[in-house]
C-alpha cells in the first residue's frame, strides 16, 4: 500500500512525499528508520497495477535486471557517486516497475541507508543472491565488480532458460494448433459429415464410431467440457503451489524420461554457478547455501542443500552430504569433496557449472532434433485418424451408391 506522508528530517525541514508499506505502522516505522519524525501520514490513492491480477506484469525482467546491473557497474567503475549514478539510470530503464524501485532506493540512501540493505527491501526484483553479492562488494570495496560479476551470472542463467523455452515453442505451438483445429472440427464440421454417413445407412467402421461418440458429446457439453479443463488446470496450479504438492510435483519432473535428465542439469548447473559466485565473493558457506537454496528452483534440491548447510555447521562436508544422496549425481559430491580438500571449492564450483552448462545445451539441442520427428508424426497420426473415420466411409457409400 502507499501512504502519503509529511515529515521533518534532522535539521527540521519539512519534507512531503510517498512510502510503500504494509500498514501505517510500517510506513511510519520506514520513516523513523530514515530519519524522519512523522508530522502526518495517511494512505494514498494507488494506481491500479496489473500485477496484482496477472503475475506475468509482476516484477522485473531479468533481461531488465542484467541491463541496470552493467549500467550501474560502469557508472560505479567510472567514479559517479552512487545517487548520481541512480539518477541516470531512472531514466535509461524501460520498465515502469523498475524505474518506481530506483526512485525508492534514490531515497532510502539519501536517508543513510546502504545500497544492500536498499535493494533488501525489494524481494520480488532482486534475489538473495543479489543482495549477498551487493553486500560483499560494499565490505570489499569492490561494488563495480559485484554489480558485473552479478551481471554475467543472470545473462548465462537468462540465455540457459531462453533456449529451453525456444527448443519447447515450436512443439507447444504445433500440438496447440492441433487441440484447436480438433475443437474446430467437432464442433462444425465432423457433425454435419457424420450425419451424412448416417442417413446414408452404411456399416461405419470403428474409427468412425468412435468419432461420433466424441462429436456428440462436444457438440452437447462443449460449454461444461471447457470450464472442466480450464478448471483441472487452475486446480492443478493451486495444488503444485501448496507446499506438499510442490515436493511431488518437483519430484514428479526429475523422475520424467529425458525431460528429468534435462531439468536435472539445469538445476545442477544454476547451483554450482550461483554457490561459486557467492564463495568467490567472499560469503560465508553455510549462508552461501541457505542463498543458493532459494534460487536452485527445486524443492527436492532445496531441501538436500538446506541439510547440507545444517551438516555444515556440525563439522560434516558437502560432498559428504551430497554422496549420500541418490538425487545428486555422484559426479557433484565426489567433485565437491575435491575442493573442499584443495581449498579450490568455487574453482571447482565453476568447472562444474561450464560442464553442466554444456551438458544443458547439448541436450536442447538434441532434443529440438528429436522433436520435429515426433511431431511429424503426431500430425501423420491426425491425418490418419481423420481419413480412416470420415473419408473413407464417404468414399465406400459413394462408391455403393
Amino acid at each position: 500500500m502507499l501512504f502519503d506522508y509529511r515529515a521533518k528530517d534532522q535539521e527540521g525541514t519539512i519534507r512531503k512525499g510517498v512510502v510503500e508499506a504494509e500498514s501505517e505502522t510500517q510506513a511510519s516505522e520506514v520513516l523513523f528508520r530514515n530519519g524522519l519524525t512523522v508530522m502526518s501520514i495517511e494512505r494514498g490513492a494507488e494506481a491500479f497495477d496489473l500485477g496484482r491480477y496477472i503475475p506475468f506484469f509482476k516484477g522485473v525482467s531479468r533481461k531488465e535486471l542484467v541491463l541496470f546491473s552493467r549500467q550501474l557497474s560502469t557508472l560505479i567503475n567510472a567514479r559517479v557517486p552512487i545517487l548520481q549514478a541512480l539518477d541516470i539510470l531512472v531514466d535509461q530503464v524501460s520498465s515502469r516497475k523498475l524505474k518506481e524501485v530506483i526512485r525508492e532506493m534514490v531515497s532510502d540512501i539519501e536517508g543513510g541507508k546502504s545500497l544492500s540493505e536498499t535493494i533488501a527491501r525489494f524481494p520480488s526484483v532482486f534475489s538473495n543472491l543479489y543482495i549477498n553479492l551487493i553486500r560483499s562488494g560494499e565490505l570489499s570495496g569492490t561494488l563495480d565488480k559485484s554489480l558485473l560479476y552479478i551481471a554475467d551470472q543472470q545473462e548465462k542463467d537468462y540465455d540457459l532458460v531462453s533456449k529451453l523455452r525456444g527448443a519447447m515453442a515450436y512443439p507447444i505451438f504445433i500440438i496447440s494448433a492441433i487441440f484447436i483445429v480438433g475443437a474446430l472440427m467437432f464442433t462444425f464440421v465432423l457433425p454435419q459429415m457424420l450425419s451424412v454417413l448416417q442417413e446414408a445407412g452404411a456399416a461405419l467402421p470403428l474409427t468412425t464410431r468412435i468419432l461420433m461418440f466424441f462429436t456428440n458429446i462436444f457438440s452437447k457439453y462443449w460449454l461444461l467440457l471447457i470450464l472442466g479443463f480450464l478448471g483441472v488446470i487452475a486446480g492443478f496450479v493451486m495444488y503444485i503451489r501448496s507446499s506438499g504438492g510442490r515436493i511431488i510435483w518437483d519430484a514428479f519432473k526429475l523422475k520424467v524420461p529425458i525431460l528429468g535428465k534435462l531439468l536435472q542439469k539445469l538445476y545442477m548447473d544454476r547451483f554450482s554457478r550461483n554457490l561459486s559466485t557467492l564463495i568467490a565473493g567472499g560469503i560465508p558457506i553455510v549462508q552461501a547455501l541457505d542463498t543458493v537454496a532459494e534460487i536452485v528452483g527445486n524443492s527436492i534440491y532445496r531441501e538436500i542443500i538446506l541439510e547440507a548447510s545444517k551438516e555444515v555447521e556440525t563439522g560434516r562436508s558437502i560432498g559428504a552430504v551430497f554422496a549420500s544422496r541418490k538425487e545428486m549425481p555422484k559426479i557433484v559430491g565426489q567433485m565437491i569433496e575435491v575442493g573442499e580438500q584443495t581449498g579450490e571449492l568455487d574453482v571447482i564450483l565453476g568447472k562444474l557449472a561450464n560442464f553442466y552448462g554444456k551438458e544443458v545445451e547439448n541436450m536442447i539441442a538434441t532434443m529440438t532434433n528429436l522433436l520435429e520427428p515426433v511431431i511429424m508424426i503426431l500430425l501423420g497420426l491426425a491425418v490418419a485418424v481423420m481419413v480412416a473415420g470420415i473419408l473413407l466411409p464417404i468414399y465406400n457409400v459413394a462408391s455403393v451408391q
